[in-house]
Protein backbone atom coordinates (compact mmCIF):
# COMPACT_ATOMS: atom_id res chain seq x y z
CA UNK A 1 0.00 0.00 0.00
CA UNK A 2 3.03 2.28 0.64
CA UNK A 3 3.23 2.52 -3.16
CA UNK A 4 -0.38 3.26 -3.75
CA UNK A 5 0.06 6.11 -0.55
CA UNK A 6 2.60 7.64 -2.76
CA UNK A 7 0.50 7.82 -5.59
CA UNK A 8 -2.42 9.63 -3.39
CA UNK A 9 -0.15 12.08 -1.70
CA UNK A 10 1.63 12.98 -5.31
CA UNK A 11 -2.46 13.39 -6.86
CA UNK A 12 -3.46 15.10 -3.52
CA UNK A 13 -0.27 17.80 -3.72
CA UNK A 14 -0.91 18.42 -7.41
CA UNK A 15 -4.41 19.27 -6.60
CA UNK A 16 -3.55 22.00 -3.85
CA UNK A 17 -1.04 23.41 -6.59
CA UNK A 18 -3.72 23.87 -8.78
CA UNK A 19 -5.89 25.33 -5.89
CA UNK A 20 -3.50 27.74 -4.92
CA UNK A 21 -1.82 28.39 -8.72
CA UNK A 22 -4.46 29.00 -10.74
CA UNK A 23 -6.95 31.93 -10.88
CA UNK A 24 -8.89 31.31 -13.90
CA UNK A 25 -12.64 30.15 -13.05
CA UNK A 26 -13.53 28.86 -16.17
CA UNK A 27 -10.96 26.20 -16.03
CA UNK A 28 -12.26 25.62 -12.11
CA UNK A 29 -15.61 24.73 -13.81
CA UNK A 30 -13.92 22.01 -16.01
CA UNK A 31 -11.58 20.18 -13.49
CA UNK A 32 -14.64 20.04 -11.21
CA UNK A 33 -16.91 18.42 -14.17
CA UNK A 34 -14.00 16.06 -14.71
CA UNK A 35 -13.90 15.08 -10.96
CA UNK A 36 -17.05 14.23 -10.75
CA UNK A 37 -17.02 12.15 -14.02
CA UNK A 38 -13.81 10.67 -12.40
CA UNK A 39 -16.11 9.34 -9.05
CA UNK A 40 -18.57 7.75 -11.04
CA UNK A 41 -15.45 5.67 -13.14
CA UNK A 42 -14.04 4.94 -9.55
CA UNK A 43 -17.12 2.73 -8.63
CA UNK A 44 -17.46 1.24 -12.47
CA UNK A 45 -14.21 0.42 -12.55
CA UNK A 46 -14.61 -1.74 -9.26
CA UNK A 47 -17.81 -3.30 -10.57
CA UNK A 48 -16.39 -3.57 -13.96
CA UNK A 49 -12.69 -4.79 -13.74
CA UNK A 50 -13.05 -6.36 -10.28
CA UNK A 51 -16.26 -8.02 -10.24
CA UNK A 52 -16.49 -8.59 -13.65
CA UNK A 53 -20.29 -7.26 -14.25
CA UNK A 54 -20.86 -4.27 -16.31
CA UNK A 55 -23.48 -1.46 -15.77
CA UNK A 56 -24.87 0.49 -19.03
CA UNK A 57 -26.95 2.70 -16.52
CA UNK A 58 -24.40 4.43 -14.53
CA UNK A 59 -25.49 7.66 -16.09
CA UNK A 60 -29.08 6.81 -14.80
CA UNK A 61 -27.99 6.56 -11.68
CA UNK A 62 -25.79 9.58 -12.00
CA UNK A 63 -29.38 11.51 -12.92
CA UNK A 64 -31.27 10.11 -10.73
CA UNK A 65 -29.03 11.22 -8.00
CA UNK A 66 -28.85 15.13 -9.28
CA UNK A 67 -32.70 14.96 -10.12
CA UNK A 68 -33.40 13.57 -6.61
CA UNK A 69 -31.32 15.77 -4.56
CA UNK A 70 -32.92 19.09 -7.02
CA UNK A 71 -36.35 18.05 -6.97
CA UNK A 72 -36.15 17.71 -2.74
CA UNK A 73 -34.38 21.06 -2.34
CA UNK A 74 -36.60 22.82 -5.21
CA UNK A 75 -40.25 21.43 -4.77
CA UNK A 76 -40.04 20.05 -0.56
CA UNK A 77 -37.20 22.77 0.87
CA UNK A 78 -34.91 20.09 2.06
CA UNK A 79 -31.55 21.71 2.69
CA UNK A 80 -29.16 20.47 0.59
CA UNK A 81 -27.12 18.14 2.52
CA UNK A 82 -30.11 16.37 3.81
CA UNK A 83 -31.11 16.07 -0.12
CA UNK A 84 -28.02 14.51 -0.98
CA UNK A 85 -28.42 12.01 2.09
CA UNK A 86 -31.98 11.04 0.48
CA UNK A 87 -30.91 10.47 -2.87
CA UNK A 88 -28.55 7.87 -1.61
CA UNK A 89 -30.96 6.40 -0.12
CA UNK A 90 -33.37 6.64 -2.99
CA UNK A 91 -30.57 5.37 -5.56
CA UNK A 92 -29.69 2.36 -3.37
CA UNK A 93 -33.21 1.29 -2.74
CA UNK A 94 -33.44 1.33 -6.25
CA UNK A 95 -30.60 -0.57 -7.18
CA UNK A 96 -31.26 -3.60 -4.72
CA UNK A 97 -34.26 -3.87 -6.51
CA UNK A 98 -32.80 -4.21 -9.67
CA UNK A 99 -29.88 -6.50 -8.14
CA UNK A 100 -31.04 -8.76 -6.38
CA UNK A 101 -33.11 -10.51 -9.20
CA UNK A 102 -30.16 -9.79 -11.79
CA UNK A 103 -26.94 -10.95 -9.78
CA UNK A 104 -28.24 -14.60 -8.69
CA UNK A 105 -27.70 -14.86 -12.74
CA UNK A 106 -24.66 -15.75 -14.46
CA UNK A 107 -24.33 -13.52 -17.69
CA UNK A 108 -24.95 -10.41 -18.41
CA UNK A 109 -28.00 -9.96 -17.02
CA UNK A 110 -27.23 -6.74 -14.83
CA UNK A 111 -26.06 -4.57 -18.23
CA UNK A 112 -28.88 -5.12 -19.90
CA UNK A 113 -31.26 -4.58 -16.77
CA UNK A 114 -29.05 -1.44 -16.20
CA UNK A 115 -29.65 -0.84 -20.05
CA UNK A 116 -33.20 -1.10 -19.52
CA UNK A 117 -33.50 0.88 -16.63
CA UNK A 118 -31.22 4.32 -18.58
CA UNK A 119 -33.68 4.20 -21.11
CA UNK A 120 -36.71 4.38 -18.88
CA UNK A 121 -35.13 7.30 -16.62
CA UNK A 122 -34.23 9.13 -19.57
CA UNK A 123 -37.81 8.76 -20.95
CA UNK A 124 -39.11 9.45 -17.22
CA UNK A 125 -37.09 13.08 -16.79
CA UNK A 126 -38.44 13.97 -20.16
CA UNK A 127 -41.87 13.46 -19.69
CA UNK A 128 -42.73 13.94 -15.68
CA UNK A 129 -43.21 18.08 -16.63
CA UNK A 130 -44.31 18.87 -13.13
CA UNK A 131 -42.24 17.50 -11.19
CA UNK A 132 -38.54 17.17 -13.11
CA UNK A 133 -38.86 20.37 -15.76
CA UNK A 134 -39.50 17.97 -18.84
CA UNK A 135 -36.88 18.38 -21.52
CA UNK A 136 -37.01 22.25 -20.12
CA UNK A 137 -34.75 21.05 -17.63
CA UNK A 138 -35.21 21.64 -13.51
CA UNK A 139 -33.95 25.47 -12.43
CA UNK A 140 -33.35 27.23 -9.47
CA UNK A 141 -31.41 24.24 -7.33
CA UNK A 142 -30.02 25.87 -4.61
CA UNK A 143 -26.01 25.55 -4.49
CA UNK A 144 -24.40 23.32 -1.94
CA UNK A 145 -23.98 24.62 1.84
CA UNK A 146 -22.84 23.24 5.03
CA UNK A 147 -22.43 24.08 8.30
CA UNK A 148 -22.61 27.85 7.08
CA UNK A 149 -20.49 27.22 4.20
CA UNK A 150 -21.92 27.92 1.00
CA UNK A 151 -20.40 26.72 -2.12
CA UNK A 152 -20.45 28.96 -4.73
CA UNK A 153 -17.47 29.83 -6.71
CA UNK A 154 -15.83 26.75 -8.80
CA UNK A 155 -13.03 27.32 -7.06
CA UNK A 156 -14.49 26.06 -3.64
CA UNK A 157 -16.63 23.27 -5.83
CA UNK A 158 -13.35 21.93 -7.52
CA UNK A 159 -11.20 21.68 -4.01
CA UNK A 160 -14.01 19.75 -2.61
CA UNK A 161 -14.98 17.69 -5.33
CA UNK A 162 -10.86 16.40 -5.68
CA UNK A 163 -11.04 16.45 -1.61
CA UNK A 164 -14.25 13.44 -2.00
CA UNK A 165 -12.26 12.05 -5.29
CA UNK A 166 -9.05 11.21 -2.90
CA UNK A 167 -11.24 9.68 -0.19
CA UNK A 168 -12.77 7.80 -2.92
CA UNK A 169 -9.74 6.52 -4.46
CA UNK A 170 -8.06 5.70 -0.46
CA UNK A 171 -11.10 3.70 0.22
CA UNK A 172 -11.32 1.79 -3.46
CA UNK A 173 -7.72 1.41 -2.61
CA UNK A 174 -7.87 -0.33 0.90
CA UNK A 175 -11.34 -2.49 -0.54
CA UNK A 176 -8.82 -3.95 -3.37
CA UNK A 177 -5.98 -5.21 -1.24
CA UNK A 178 -8.50 -6.28 1.43
CA UNK A 179 -9.38 -9.75 1.89
CA UNK A 180 -13.13 -8.58 0.10
CA UNK A 181 -10.81 -7.28 -2.89
CA UNK A 182 -8.73 -10.74 -3.37
CA UNK A 183 -12.71 -11.90 -3.47
CA UNK A 184 -13.85 -9.83 -6.08
CA UNK A 185 -10.64 -11.05 -8.67
CA UNK A 186 -11.31 -14.46 -7.69
CA UNK A 187 -14.94 -13.51 -8.85
CA UNK A 188 -13.68 -12.19 -11.68
CA UNK A 189 -11.53 -15.64 -12.71
CA UNK A 190 -14.17 -17.98 -11.18
CA UNK A 191 -17.32 -18.21 -9.64
CA UNK A 192 -17.38 -21.97 -8.82
CA UNK A 193 -14.18 -22.14 -7.46
CA UNK A 194 -14.81 -19.07 -5.07
CA UNK A 195 -18.02 -20.69 -4.06
CA UNK A 196 -16.44 -23.59 -2.97
CA UNK A 197 -14.02 -21.32 -0.18
CA UNK A 198 -17.45 -20.76 1.34
CA UNK A 199 -17.89 -16.93 -0.15
CA UNK A 200 -21.76 -15.96 -1.14
CA UNK A 201 -21.35 -14.75 -4.69
CA UNK A 202 -24.59 -12.72 -4.63
CA UNK A 203 -23.30 -10.69 -1.50
CA UNK A 204 -19.75 -9.72 -3.27
CA UNK A 205 -21.32 -9.00 -6.58
CA UNK A 206 -24.05 -6.82 -4.84
CA UNK A 207 -21.80 -5.09 -2.24
CA UNK A 208 -19.72 -3.48 -5.14
CA UNK A 209 -23.19 -2.68 -7.23
CA UNK A 210 -24.33 -1.04 -4.19
CA UNK A 211 -20.36 1.07 -3.67
CA UNK A 212 -20.70 1.92 -7.13
CA UNK A 213 -24.22 3.04 -7.64
CA UNK A 214 -23.18 5.52 -3.64
CA UNK A 215 -20.50 7.18 -5.91
CA UNK A 216 -22.73 7.66 -8.71
CA UNK A 217 -25.38 9.23 -7.28
CA UNK A 218 -22.65 11.62 -4.74
CA UNK A 219 -21.57 12.88 -8.34
CA UNK A 220 -25.31 13.46 -9.66
CA UNK A 221 -26.09 15.02 -6.79
CA UNK A 222 -23.16 17.59 -6.13
CA UNK A 223 -23.43 18.14 -10.54
CA UNK A 224 -27.10 19.06 -9.53
CA UNK A 225 -26.15 21.87 -6.63
CA UNK A 226 -22.72 23.06 -8.55
CA UNK A 227 -24.74 23.98 -11.62
CA UNK A 228 -28.16 24.49 -9.97
CA UNK A 229 -30.03 23.37 -13.12
CA UNK A 230 -30.03 20.07 -14.92
CA UNK A 231 -31.68 18.28 -18.09
CA UNK A 232 -31.99 15.58 -19.43
CA UNK A 233 -29.93 15.64 -22.03
CA UNK A 234 -27.27 15.65 -19.55
CA UNK A 235 -27.89 11.64 -18.44
CA UNK A 236 -28.37 9.73 -21.55
CA UNK A 237 -27.38 6.51 -22.42
CA UNK A 238 -24.72 7.79 -24.41
CA UNK A 239 -23.05 9.05 -21.02
CA UNK A 240 -23.59 5.45 -19.57
CA UNK A 241 -21.16 4.32 -22.73
CA UNK A 242 -18.65 7.51 -22.12
CA UNK A 243 -18.16 6.09 -18.63
CA UNK A 244 -17.74 2.85 -19.92
CA UNK A 245 -15.17 3.63 -22.15
CA UNK A 246 -13.46 6.06 -19.61
CA UNK A 247 -12.60 2.19 -17.46
CA UNK A 248 -11.80 0.72 -20.47
CA UNK A 249 -9.53 2.98 -22.01
CA UNK A 250 -7.59 3.66 -18.94
CA UNK A 251 -7.45 -0.06 -18.14
CA UNK A 252 -10.80 -2.15 -16.78
CA UNK A 253 -8.45 -3.90 -14.05
CA UNK A 254 -6.70 -0.67 -12.86
CA UNK A 255 -8.25 1.56 -10.70
CA UNK A 256 -5.63 4.23 -11.93
CA UNK A 257 -5.75 3.58 -15.43
CA UNK A 258 -9.80 4.48 -15.20
CA UNK A 259 -9.00 7.53 -13.22
CA UNK A 260 -6.31 8.36 -16.18
CA UNK A 261 -8.77 7.59 -18.67
CA UNK A 262 -11.60 9.34 -17.39
CA UNK A 263 -9.13 12.18 -17.28
CA UNK A 264 -8.37 12.27 -20.63
CA UNK A 265 -11.76 11.48 -22.09
CA UNK A 266 -13.08 14.21 -19.95
CA UNK A 267 -10.41 16.97 -21.25
CA UNK A 268 -10.59 15.55 -24.89
CA UNK A 269 -14.09 17.73 -25.82
CA UNK A 270 -12.14 21.03 -24.50
CA UNK A 271 -9.13 20.04 -26.57
CA UNK A 272 -11.31 19.21 -29.16
CA UNK A 273 -13.85 22.14 -29.47
CA UNK A 274 -14.39 22.35 -33.46
CA UNK A 275 -15.10 18.78 -34.09
CA UNK A 276 -17.80 18.78 -30.97
CA UNK A 277 -20.95 17.63 -33.28
CA UNK A 278 -18.14 14.33 -33.88
CA UNK A 279 -17.65 13.82 -30.06
CA UNK A 280 -19.72 10.34 -29.67
CA UNK A 281 -17.39 8.88 -33.04
CA UNK A 282 -14.26 9.79 -31.72
CA UNK A 283 -15.24 8.16 -28.43
CA UNK A 284 -16.26 5.36 -30.87
CA UNK A 285 -12.60 4.97 -32.60
CA UNK A 286 -10.81 5.46 -29.52
CA UNK A 287 -12.39 2.83 -27.93
CA UNK A 288 -12.09 0.34 -30.98
CA UNK A 289 -8.03 1.37 -31.59
CA UNK A 290 -8.12 0.20 -27.92
CA UNK A 291 -9.72 -2.68 -27.66
CA UNK A 292 -7.49 -3.65 -31.09
CA UNK A 293 -4.31 -2.23 -29.90
CA UNK A 294 -3.90 -2.41 -26.46
CA UNK A 295 -7.03 -3.91 -24.48
CA UNK A 296 -5.61 -3.89 -21.23
CA UNK A 297 -5.88 0.03 -21.29
CA UNK A 298 -3.62 2.74 -22.44
CA UNK A 299 -2.49 3.61 -18.84
CA UNK A 300 -1.77 0.10 -17.98
CA UNK A 301 -0.02 -0.91 -20.87
CA UNK A 302 1.98 2.18 -20.97
CA UNK A 303 2.86 1.76 -16.82
CA UNK A 304 3.96 -1.92 -17.93
CA UNK A 305 6.58 -0.65 -20.58
CA UNK A 306 8.12 2.04 -18.51
CA UNK A 307 8.25 0.23 -15.51
CA UNK A 308 11.43 -1.98 -16.29
CA UNK A 309 13.00 1.37 -17.45
CA UNK A 310 12.06 2.79 -13.91
CA UNK A 311 13.51 -0.11 -11.58
CA UNK A 312 16.68 -0.56 -14.16
CA UNK A 313 17.08 3.37 -13.36
CA UNK A 314 16.71 3.27 -9.29
CA UNK A 315 19.06 0.58 -9.25
CA UNK A 316 21.34 2.44 -10.95
CA UNK A 317 21.47 5.51 -8.11
CA UNK A 318 24.01 5.12 -6.02
CA UNK A 319 23.01 4.64 -2.32
CA UNK A 320 19.83 4.16 -3.29
CA UNK A 321 19.94 0.92 -1.03
CA UNK A 322 18.32 -0.91 -4.22
CA UNK A 323 21.64 -1.16 -6.27
CA UNK A 324 24.12 -4.39 -6.48
CA UNK A 325 25.67 -5.11 -3.47
CA UNK A 326 29.28 -5.03 -3.60
CA UNK A 327 31.12 -8.51 -2.53
CA UNK A 328 33.05 -8.54 0.38
CA UNK A 329 36.87 -8.66 0.27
Amino acid sequence: MLREYLKIAALGGLVLGIFSGLRNEYLFNVLTMVGLQVLVVIGLSLLMGYAGQVSLGHAAFYGLGAYASGILTTRYGVSPLAGILLAQLFTLSLALVIGVPTLRLRGHYLALATLGLGVIVEIFFKEAVELTGGPSGLVGIPPLSAGGLIFLSFRQTFLLTWILVLLALLLSLHLIHSPWGRALLALHDSEPALRSLGYSIQRLKMGVFLFSVSLATLAGSLYAHFVTFISPYSFTFLHSVKFVTMVVVGGIASLWGAVAGAVFLALLPEVLTHFEDYEVAIFGIILILVMIYSPEGLITALERKLWPYVRSWSTAIPFSGRGPRKSAK
